[in-house]
């Protein structure tokens, strides 16, 4: 049998492992199920598009994690993850997309022979893969369990990057270089839209000259003009036109490791007040980012970054930032810290996080954001573009 292609070592997976185990453990947990895609591919690896069916990483009290999920992606189970082949169990293919039965009956089924039907079992519930049918079916199969809640237990588990983790942001982070170049040499009045965000997406998808790019888990946003006064607007075929300003919120990714970096271009001279709020978004990045090292909060951070803002006339209701790495759709965030008050998670080295000072106004948007590394002493921008509003002719 030929091995797996991992990602990362046996040793950094078995880490990971124990580092669940004792989280489960805290929270009373003898087996923990999870839905998210990101989690099960931290846990053992799996890299496959299958979450738009029934699938799971089960965490039982010992041993390897179990992955269950269409017998079709089973393969793929035993390509991308440390996993023995009596641990990658796969379901019959008449549960996929039915009315009549669900693949957390079987689930439950196995568990039940595994012995481990009557334990206090953790569940993602609230999470973009894990639905109401999928509990509900999951709780009549487990009668006699108890089935608490543990959102997010995986996730706080990732916060802390490992050094092949900021390997491949590294890389993710040159490649994000790459599609803000190629945006600054093809925009220009009369491209369509759709044509650039093409170049975007070769320049994604091509990388570097030694390390290739993998697809994001947000499409490219690209909204222009007063469509750039709402936050999530994709794009559409009409043409850039001069006279107005553009935000490309984008990601570079490597291995599923995002690095997210937003730039604002506006073709032709913009009004004064662009340049009022690029010196305040500037000043007020500066702030925060100072303000991002080990022993601060994020509220500390985000204090330092929104009175600083506030000291030159703007505001911000939205967070300012989270926590990034490993993604899959819909989401590039990692699902555990918020840049804004109320946060008391401490920094610490290795941490990576996107620093989203964004300003959303009446008649357009700026984005100009830093996808940051904590350090020893501080942080770093992760990738290495000017950070400004682009004016182009």
């Amino acid at each position: 049998m030929t091995e797996p292609n991992l990602h990362f070592s046996r040793d950094e997976f078995a880490a990971r492992l124990a580092k669940t185990r004792a989280a489960m453990q805290a929270q009373g947990l003898e087996v923990l199920i999870v839905h998210d895609p990101s989690n099960m591919a931290w846990l053992t690896g799996y890299d496959g598009w299958s979450f738009y069916t029934p699938q799971c990483v089960v965490v039982g009290p010992t041993g390897t994690p179990l992955w269950f999920g269409r017998n079709m992606d089973a393969p793929g189970a035993a390509r991308t993850t440390y996993l023995p082949a009596d641990d990658i169990i796969g379901y019959a293919d008449h549960y996929v997309m039915s009315t009549e039965r669900h693949a957390m009956e079987n689930l439950a089924e196995i568990l039940t022979a595994r012995g481990w039907a009557a334990h206090r079992t953790g569940v993602e519930l609230d999470n973009y893969y894990y639905s109401a049918r999928a509990h509900g079916c999951l709780v009549a199969g487990l009668p006699n369990a108890s089935i608490i809640d543990a959102t997010s237990l995986v996730n706080w588990q990732r916060l802390v990057k490992s050094p092949q983790e900021i390997a491949y942001m590294r890389v993710a982070a040159q490649i994000v270089e790459k599609m803000h170049e190629r945006i600054l040499e093809r925009i220009e009045p009369g491209l369509r839209k759709n044509e650039l965000v093409a170049e975007i997406y070769h320049a994604a998808i091509s990388g570097t000259d030694t390390d290739g790019g993998d697809y994001p888990a947000i499409v490219p946003l690209v909204p222009t003009g007063l469509d750039a006064t709402a936050a999530h607007l994709t794009w559409d075929d009409k043409p850039f036109e001069t006279g107005t300003g553009t935000f490309f919120e984008i990601a570079g990714v490597h291995k599923r490791y995002h690095v997210p970096l937003c730039r604002t271009v506006h073709l032709g001279t913009p009004a004064q007040e662009w340049f009022d709020a690029e010196a305040a978004l500037l000043s007020s990045m500066q702030t925060g980012m100072a303000a991002a090292k080990p022993g601060n909060t994020c509220e500390d951070m985000h204090k330092a970054f929104i009175d600083e803002l506030r000291s030159h006339g703007y505001d911000k209701e939205s967070r300012a930032g989270y926590s990034i790495g490993c993604s899959y759709p819909p989401d590039w965030g990692e699902r555990n810290i918020s840049i804004r008050p109320g946060d008391t998670t401490v920094f610490e080295p290795g941490m990576t996080i996107h620093f989203m000072p964004a300003l959303w106004q009446e008649t357009w948007g700026l984005e100009i954001t830093e996808s940051i590394l904590i350090t020893e002493s501080g942080c770093e921008p992760l990738a290495n573009v000017p950070r400004q509003l682009f004016v182009k002719d």
